[in-house]
């Protein structure tokens, strides 16, 4: 194993997956390419050997070419089980396992054994949850990673905490491999736009089989156009009809799904405040990395506050919330986050010098009527701390947690 010498550690991740070392429970670790499941695992190898110096561990990429004759599951358990020992514990790792035809049958076969302590990670979490929840029932636990916080972007960076660090994060977004390229925007759009494809071709054509690249290729790019909107899958398809684009709504259902599963955006449901319910229709669409985005939909003036909401979403996803948008009609509250049985309200603006704007978004907050916190983030570092008892964050506060650690964190 080619294992490299220098591992930049992402301890939030490793903190959730570390109780689950040497428990009889697979942990699956899901997200997009290139977003670092790969190094996570190399912690957790070092975290292993250190505690248990005699610890076998059995690992495979299968996007590394030494593993190519590794194709269905029966060949994936061959391999495993010529590398076990039955005097020692086994750790398995494999990356990338959804390439491994059937590979669930595999899984389901090591965890009946309590020497076997399991990882995979994978790029596509509809086939990795649908199959291993089928198989495995309550007997495994999924980690979702996410790219580079912007926290995590200045440690990776050796950046410090500035406006400018602040901008380029908002530019480039937080691949973890963007440390190795140069500061040069050719360079870095050039290596975006290849991940990009890369997604795009092998999780979502390829996998999906689907057969009209060009309308898929029309979708991203009106959903990298319109992060924040609000859609249903038939409001897509009728903009799209009027581009001259020819679609079902079934076929803009089945290409959302596919880019959903391929963690290329996500897409955030509403939720009724007043009533108390999830609607079956209407979403939003985000990017999960903000720099793919960004070259889809190139680095405009007038999209400030497209990207300031994509950025706020990625990180309340990241620091575990799960999120909605709100409806208390007539209003709309960007989002309401949950987490441990806590919920938060967050509005996001770009500027707060104009009254109205003041009004309108400390105004839907305050038309909430409950005791959980509430909060408007925006990219005016002058204004004031709180409004009326709404609390306000400036954008590079709320993502370095501070000064509202109590919330957001």
């Amino acid at each position: 194993m080619n294992k490299p010498t220098k591992i930049l550690e992402r301890n939030l991740y490793i903190s959730k997956i570390s109780p689950f070392i040497d428990k009889q429970i697979v942990k699956v670790l899901t997200g997009h390419r290139r977003v670092g499941k790969s190094y996570i695992l190399y912690q957790l190898m070092d975290i292993i050997k250190l505690a248990n110096k005699s610890a076998n561990i059995i690992y495979i990429n299968k996007e590394d070419i030494a593993f190519d004759k590794i194709r269905d599951y029966e060949q994936l358990n061959d391999y495993v089980q010529s590398k076990q020992k039955s005097d020692t514990k086994n750790y398995i790792f494999v990356d990338e396992i959804q390439m491994v035809k059937d590979f669930h049958i595999a899984v389901k076969s090591w965890a009946l054994d309590e020497n076997n302590d399991i990882y995979i990670t994978g790029s596509n979490s509809n086939l990795l949850s649908s199959d291993l929840a089928n198989e495995l029932g309550g007997r495994y636990v999924e980690f979702t990673i996410y790219s580079l916080s912007y926290l995590e972007f200045l440690y990776f960076h050796q950046l410090e905490n500035t406006d400018e660090s602040l901008e380029r994060y908002f530019r480039y977004g937080g691949l973890p491999y963007l440390i190795h390229l140069p500061n040069d925007d050719a360079v870095i759009k050039e290596y975006l736009s290849s991940i990009y494809s890369t997604i795009v071709l092998k999780d979502v054509v390829k996998r999906k089989k689907i057969r009209n690249a060009d309308f898929l290729d029309h979708l991203i790019t009106f959903l990298a156009g319109n992060i924040g909107n609000l859609f249903s899958s038939k409001s897509i398809n009728d903009y799209l009809k009027s581009n001259k684009d020819e679609s079902s709504v079934n076929q803009i259902i089945e290409y959302t799904n596919a880019l959903t599963e391929a963690f290329i955006v996500h897409r955030i449901g509403r939720y009724d405040i007043a009533g108390k319910k999830v609607f079956e229709r209407g979403e939003k669409y985000y990017f999960e990395n903000i720099g793919i985005r960004n070259v889809i939909a190139g680095y405009k003036p007038q999209d400030r506050t497209r990207r300031l909401e994509n950025v706020v979403l990625n990180h309340l996803l990241y620091c575990g919330y799960d999120v909605k948008v709100g409806t208390l009609p007539p209003e709309e509250i960007d989002f309401i986050c949950t987490k441990n049985g806590e919920t938060i309200y967050v509005q996001v603006t770009v500027e707060l010098s104009q009254q109205e704007t003041i009004d309108r978004e400390f105004g839907n907050l305050l038309k909430i009527k409950d005791n959980y916190p509430k909060i408007v983030v925006s990219g005016e570092r002058s204004f004031e701390n709180t409004y009326e008892g709404v609390e306000h964050i400036y954008i590079r506060n709320f993502l370095s947690g501070s000064p509202s650690k109590s919330i957001i964190q």
